[in-house]
């Protein structure tokens, strides 16, 4: 499925749309992706990220709010083949990724703040289904969002 342009979206649907602010790079195979989002909030912990992944996406795009912790990775190559496995459109990190190569290669799409090498822990602390805010924007479990080499955008509805 081809994910409509965030520019277009953005000039036909000024009002609809929240515009994250421009912090993420873009990691996985997949450049362009959209979907309505699941979110996990949490801290320096993947465990939940693995139990999202583990589950059928269904298209979803899964929002992980990390604290834009720089200390650990979140995601990585067997975290992104589970995903990508599993139906998910893509993933957007507020926090770090690692296993670049492996991610670049995935079928999946990628957004993330940095990469570091060191993994996270694994206590599975944090919290699922909830709303998030960061980048300037807030998510909300159910919202639709669109990413590609311009950005990330939000709607409470699918736009197109």
């Amino acid at each position: 499925m081809t994910s409509p342009a965030t520019t277009d979206l953005s000039d036909a649907h000024q009002s609809e749309v929240q515009h994250c602010a421009p912090i993420f790079h873009d990691y996985g195979g997949v450049i362009a992706f959209s979907g309505p989002i699941a979110t996990l909030k949490l801290f320096e912990d993947n465990v939940m990220v693995r139990a999202a992944v583990e589950t059928p996406g269904e298209g979803r795009v899964l929002v992980v709010d990390g604290g834009a912790s720089m200390n650990c990775a979140l995601f990585g190559g067997n975290l992104a083949a589970l995903a990508a496995e599993n139906g998910w459109a893509g993933i957007v990190i507020n926090g770090c990724i690692r296993d670049r190569g492996e991610l670049a290669a995935a079928s999946l799409g990628v957004k993330a703040l940095a990469a570091h090498p060191k993994r996270s822990a694994r206590e599975g602390k944090g919290e699922a289904d909830i709303t998030v805010r960061f980048a300037g924007v807030t998510f909300t479990p159910g919202a639709w969002l669109y990413a590609d080499a311009d950005g990330i955008i939000l709607a409470n509805m699918k736009l197109a």
